[in-house]
Parts: structure tokens; C-alpha cells; sequence
């Protein structure tokens, strides 16, 4: 009964100011109109409260696999990825954020995963099916038979690196004292 969805632009939402301790954000900081954003993450947090963004990259199997797909991403994959890409890719090390930045420790995302649910994961690349609509094939037909090859068991140990972007919000004040 607590819970309310709204979707909303992130650069300009109907929420009153100083409205929210925590703000979080998954796999899509990237996207964002930066300056917009914080300007308006600014306006709806609490004074003192925290913003985290996260997210994760290149998923991690053996080192053999791990190879076949760095290339699929970093080659095959290269023309067809959106530019905010970039900052995924750079783990959010180098994503704008004018928030002191609180440390946190290294996290990861964990699966069991047969060979099926990898292929179901690696269509849904934006990439990829940008590079399905100019080629008329998919590359991760060939991907998949390569990776079998490495495939010992009938479910594979998944690991996503979570990249956590971490920040108090501290908010200006005027020369009354008001936030």
C-alpha cells in the first residue's frame, strides 16, 4: 500500500522538493541529460540524503569465454553500441557527478546459467540488434557454437561487476540559512 509508481522524465519531475532520503537509479544513469538531472536530484532530495546510480558491465564466465565475448562486444559489437555506452563501459568511473562521492566496496551479480539463458541475454544487446538490422544476421549464432566449446557442465557460474556510484547530496544555502 506504501508503494507509488510514476514514470516521469528524470530531468523534470511532478515530485515536491525535498522529498526523498535515497534515490537510486539502475543501468541507466548513462542515459540521462546530466546537468538537467542533478539539478533536479538536487531540488526533490531531503538535505543531507543520497543519490546511488549503478551499474554493470561485461559479464564474466572463464578466462576463454570471457575472451569470445570482449571480442563480440569490443569488435563484432563496436559501430553498433549508442555513444553513452562509453560510460558502462568505463565502469561510471568517468560519468559526470558532482556529488562527494562515498566508497563502497566491490559487488557482483551472480547466475547459474545454461547455454540458453546466455543466448537469451546476449539478443538482447541494443547493439545487436542494431548490427541484425544493417547485416541481416545475427553474429550471436557463431558466439554461442564457439562458447560450447568451453562448456564443461549444463549450467555456467555467471558474474556481472556491478559498478556503485555513490554520493550525499548536500544542498546550497542562501545567505538566510534556507536550503
Amino acid at each position: 500500500d506504501n508503494i507509488f509508481y510514476s514514470v516521469q522524465p528524470a530531468e523534470q519531475t511532478d515530485f515536491t522538493d525535498n522529498s526523498f532520503d535515497l534515490v537510486t537509479i539502475a543501468q541507466a544513469l548513462h542515459w540521462f541529460r546530466f546537468d538537467e538531472f542533478y539539478k533536479e536530484l538536487k531540488r526533490v532530495t531531503k538535505p543531507g540524503g543520497v543519490f546511488a546510480g549503478w551499474t554493470y558491465s561485461v559479464l564474466r564466465m572463464t578466462d576463454e569465454i570471457d575472451a569470445l565475448i570482449e571480442y563480440h562486444h569490443y569488435n563484432t559489437l563496436r559501430d553498433y553500441w549508442d555513444d553513452e555506452r562509453k560510460y558502462v563501459d568505463e565502469e561510471y568511473r568517468n560519468i559526470p557527478f558532482p556529488f562527494e562521492k562515498i566508497n563502497v566496496p566491490s559487488f557482483t551479480i551472480e547466475y547459474n546459467w545454461t547455454i540458453e539463458e546466455l543466448e537469451g541475454y546476449l539478443n538482447t544487446w541494443s547493439a545487436l540488434q542494431k548490427f541484425i538490422t544493417k547485416n541481416n544476421y545475427n553474429p550471436v549464432d557463431d558466439l554461442i557454437g564457439n562458447i560450447k566449446a568451453h562448456c564443461k557442465k549444463e549450467q555456467m557460474k555467471i558474474i556481472f561487476p556491478v559498478q556503485l556510484l555513490l554520493g550525499r547530496i548536500e544542498k546550497q544555502v542562501n545567505n538566510c540559512g534556507l536550503a
